[in-house]
């Protein structure tokens, strides 16, 4: 994630807005940037060969293994951080329409200074903001934001995201420090809360229809052109006309 943070400061002196694509290698959870390293057992982890970082964004605990991470750097052209995150849920489920019909935004949050303190509140995926894609109620696709200033003024929004493929997130469960009781319940709200596109679709799906998909949608409601990067990662890194 140091490479979004490269994108940002590229940005700052005239880059150009991007949408980044990757997957992780060996699986790692990624915890939000205020959020504690001591609610994970990294000793457990790394015997397992998952690696534990911080994300320059917000958010919760993820377990990036079975899914695809996306990125965006862009401005916020003086737009509100709720208003910023709906733009791009907005434009993540009208591309993710493309595979499955029925996604929506979720219209509520849940009170997230109430579950600050929470341990079943650790793993991102158990709690929904408002705005984020889910398909009948369950979420599909996890995101958190952060802002820096800009050195011709305004905001830099830097937003990463977990577009789930298949359910080893809910996986994350094993490496809390938590007890067995707070375990379980922990599952049964990653079972009940989150859904996936293998679970949806009822098949395997190709990283790359995932990728297009929301690229297209990006396209589509953002009212730009993404054009691969020419820096030799031409898979995974787009960048705007605008």
């Amino acid at each position: 994630m140091d490479f979004d943070l490269h994108l940002v400061d590229e940005f700052k002196v005239g880059g150009t807005p991007v949408l980044r694509f990757f997957r992780w290698n060996p699986f790692c959870i990624s915890l939000g940037k205020n959020q504690n390293k001591a609610d994970i057992n990294v000793v457990l982890a790394s015997q397992d060969g998952i690696d534990v970082v911080n994300r320059p964004t917000g958010g919760k605990a993820v377990l990036h293994a079975d899914e695809l991470t996306y990125s965006v750097v862009m401005n916020t052209s003086g737009s509100s951080i709720r208003e910023s995150y709906n733009l791009i849920s907005e434009a993540l489920a009208d591309g993710l329409r493309t595979l499955v019909t029925d996604l929506e935004l979720s219209q509520s949050s849940s009170n997230f200074r109430k579950l600050f303190h929470d341990p079943t509140a650790i793993p991102c995926f158990s709690t929904s903001a408002v705005y984020e894609v889910e398909w009948h109620g369950r979420k599909l696709v996890g995101s958190a934001q952060h802002r820096f200033a800009n050195l011709s003024g305004g905001e830099i929004l830097l937003q990463h995201g977990s577009i789930l493929i298949g359910d080893v997130h809910k996986q994350i469960v094993k490496y809390l420090n938590i007890n067995d009781g707070l375990r379980q319940k922990t599952m049964r709200d990653l079972d009940s809360h989150t859904t996936t596109l293998k679970q949806i679709l009822g098949r395997n799906i190709e990283i790359a229809e995932v990728k297009s998909a929301v690229k297209n949608g990006f396209e589509k409601v953002l009212g730009v052109n993404l054009m691969k990067d020419t820096n030799g990662i031409l898979d995974n890194f787009y960048k705007s006309n605008k």
